[in-house]
């Protein structure tokens, strides 16, 4: 019999404790080697805890229990090895003959045959089905899986589940025909999401923060995207958001307002001459801010792909606490969630951050008529200790000017479009 101990991982130099957030396996389960077994917070970031070898787990902490660095969370008893199993290739395999003998009984196809194809594979596609957001707020609140509703269906509306209901005698329509409910449910606060309120409030108490606001004109970024996203796509292998303008642009304005790409330590002022800017996530578990480094340096596709890694990484739990630190600039993206406007905080010991909104069609006029276009409203919080209204106010003008000129102010008046994609 041998046993092996697996401890606690440092998360980074400064962190002593860290707290287990979620066992991903039983007490007793028979586990894999290299396989991810609890999820560990910090105060900055979750990390994973892994097997180093195969064998029957015994666990040493329960969830939301402090732990320090280098402790042993659990053991491996590698003298318990897990089975190997042919069974779920056996099971994928088995339906196969039966559907040759269907056609050779029947050589032409009868559409009447499609729904009953459709309904055996029914179990194994849930995956692949399409949920509206409105069908599945139905469901969430009804308590409704995918096979009470299903059907056959490949896209679940909100109109097929309000049928099931109907047919139970319940009713969707929410508001005084829900059952009246009086129970409520405490949870304790993450490591991470106390850090993050212990920061927000710090930030509040001891920077000046002030919100200067303006309004960005889409359509010209928006008409390059529509025009040019296949060839794109075609060439680098990745999609043209709108957030890559936004970091472009913030990262050109911070060469011409150095103060606003600065930070304040001590009696001291520091400023930078690159650009890393930190882009806040919002995963299950929190607001993440990974850094995209040297921003100032890199083409539109290469923005693009590190956006796509690190947010990736953050709603997985994968981030590190050297990617999440550093920075000296961050953007928020509010109006992924519909927010119109809003005044985001400082990330410290940054002094400054741009926020987006949503985008809306609105009556503009431009050059002396009333014109639709769709409408941002850009917002920037700054420390004025460090930053004055000048600098802020001329920093997020600059910032509108290259949007709403995305290939003459960004990149020179010689380039054009092909030159701004790198197509």
């Amino acid at each position: 019999m041998s046993i092996i101990e697996i401890k606690v991982p440092s998360p980074g130099e400064s962190i002593k404790q860290v707290e287990l957030y979620k066992w991903l396996v039983a007490d007793g389960d028979v586990v894999k080697k290299n396989m991810e077994i609890a999820e560990l917070e910090s105060e900055k970031a979750t990390l994973t805890l892994v097997a180093d070898e195969a064998g029957k787990i015994s666990l040493n902490a329960k969830e939301g229990d402090t732990l320090e660095v280098g402790s042993v969370a659990c053991t491996i008893d590698t003298s318990v090895q897990p089975e190997a199993s042919d069974e779920p290739k056996e099971e994928k395999q088995a339906p196969a003959p039966v559907a040759q003998e269907k056609e050779e009984t029947k050589p032409e196809p009868d559409e009447k045959e499609a729904p009953k194809e459709e309904t055996e594979s029914q179990p194994d596609e849930l995956d692949n089905v399409k949920v509206t957001p409105l069908a599945k707020r139905v469901m969430d609140e009804n308590d409704l899986s995918l096979e009470d509703v299903l059907n056959g269906l490949r896209r679940l509306k909100r109109s097929d589940v309000e049928a099931v209901l109907a047919a139970s005698g319940v009713s969707a329509a929410g508001g005084l025909k829900k059952p009246i409910s009086r129970e409520s449910k405490t949870d304790r606060m993450s490591s991470l999401r106390r850090k993050l309120s212990e920061r927000l409030v710090s930030v509040k108490n001891e920077t000046a923060m002030l919100t200067t606001f303006n309004e960005v004109n889409m359509k010209p970024i928006m008409d390059l995207r529509k025009k040019h996203q296949e060839k794109f796509v075609e060439k680098h292998g990745i999609k043209l958001g709108m957030m890559s303008f936004f970091l472009k642009a913030c990262a050109t304005a911070l060469q011409e307002f150095p103060n606003v790409n600065s930070m304040m330590e001590g009696e001291n002022t520091t400023t930078y001459d690159y650009a890393d800017i930190s882009v806040a996530v919002s995963t299950p578990k929190g607001l993440m801010v990974p850094v995209i480094r040297n921003v100032e340096s890199l083409g539109l596709a290469e923005i693009e792909k590190a956006l796509a890694e690190v947010a990736d990484k953050a709603r997985k739990g994968k981030l590190s606490i050297p990617e999440m630190t550093g920075g000296t600039f961050t953007v928020t993206n509010g109006g992924v969630f519909g927010s119109m406007m809003s005044t985001p905080i400082i990330n410290p010991p940054q002094s400054a951050i741009l926020g987006m909104h949503n985008i809306l069609d609105r009556a503009v006029v431009i050059d002396g008529e009333i014109v639709v276009r769709p409408m941002m409203y850009v917002a920037l919080s700054y420390d004025h200790r460090v930053i004055d209204g000048r600098e802020s106010v001329g920093f997020l003008v600059r910032v509108k000017q290259l949007l709403e000129n995305p290939t003459d102010m960004l990149f020179g008046k010689s380039s054009g479009e092909k030159e701004l994609l790198e197509l």
